[in-house]
C-alpha cells in the first residue's frame, strides 16, 4: 500500500486495525508531513503579499525545503510499514537447523537496522521542519503566525513519536557500532527539535500574548 495514494480514511482504518503495520512510525510521518505543509502555507501567504516583499527570497527558499520534506514524509510512512513487515517476516523464518537459525539471525539483524533507520530519519526531518517553522514564525506573514506555531507542534509530536520507535528498536540491534551511532543521532536530533520548538513557543507567546 502506498499511503499517499490512499484516502485518509483508508490509512486511519488500517492504523486502527490489528495489522502490525502501519503503526506509530507511519503516524509520525503523517504528522511530519502536516507540519511541513503548514510551513509551506506560511511561505505561500507571505511571498504573495507585497507588504512582506523583504521576506520573499527567504520564504521562497524556505518553501523549497518544506516541500522537499513534505514529499519525503509519505515515503517514510511507507518505508516504516514495510520495514516492520520485514522484521515480522524475519521472526517467522524457520529455525529447525543450524543453517536456518543462522539465516534467521542474519535476516533479523538486517531488519532490526532498517526499523531503526527509518524512524531515525523521520525524527531528523522533523527537527528540520521545526527549524523552518521558527523561521516562518520570525519572517512570515504575522496573520498566519499561528500556522507556523502549529507546524512546530506537529513536528514536535511527530519527532517524539519517531524517537519512541527508535528507542524501542535499539535493544534488537546486534551491531554495537550501529547502535551507538543511532543513539548519538537520536539525541542530537531530539536536542535540535527541542531547541526549535521552545523558540517557536516563545515566539508564539510574544506575538499572541495572553489571547
Amino acid at each position: 500500500m502506498l499511503f499517499e495514494k490512499e484516502s485518509l480514511k483508508v490509512f486511519l482504518d488500517e492504523l486502527a486495525s490489528d495489522a502490525p503495520a502501519p503503526g506509530g512510525g507511519s503516524a509520525a510521518g503523517l504528522a511530519g508531513a502536516l507540519g511541513a505543509a503548514l510551513v509551506s502555507m506560511v511561505a505561500s501567504l507571505t511571498t504573495g503579499s507585497e507588504k512582506y516583499r523583504d521576506s520573499w527570497e527567504q520564504m521562497s527558499e524556505m518553501k523549497k525545503e518544506s516541500e522537499r520534506l513534505r514529499g519525503r514524509f509519505p515515503e517514510l510512512m511507507n518505508e516504516d510499514a514495510e520495514a516492520f513487515k520485514s522484521f515480522i517476516a524475519a521472526l517467522k523464518l524457520p529455525k529447525s537447523t543450524d543453517g536456518e537459525k543462522s539465516a534467521r539471525r542474519d535476516a533479523m539483524a538486517t531488519a532490526a537496522k532498517r526499523i531503526t533507520e527509518v524512524p531515525l530519519e523521520t525524527l531528523g526531518h522533523c527537527a528540520e521542519v521545526a527549524s523552518l517553522a521558527l523561521k516562518a514564525a520570525e519572517l512570515g506573514n504575522p496573520n498566519v503566525v499561528s500556522d507556523a506555531g502549529s507546524a512546530a507542534l506537529m513536528a514536535e509530536a511527530a519527532g517524539k513519536a519517531a524517537a519512541l520507535n527508535v528507542r524501542i528498536n535499539l535493544p534488537s540491534l546486534k551491531d554495537e557500532a550501529f547502535a551507538s551511532e543511532a543513539r548519538r543521532k537520536l539525541q542530537a536530533s531530539l536536542g535540535a527539535l527541542e531547541i526549535s520548538c521552545r523558540a517557536v513557543e516563545e515566539k508564539m507567546n510574544e506575538m499572541l500574548g495572553n489571547q
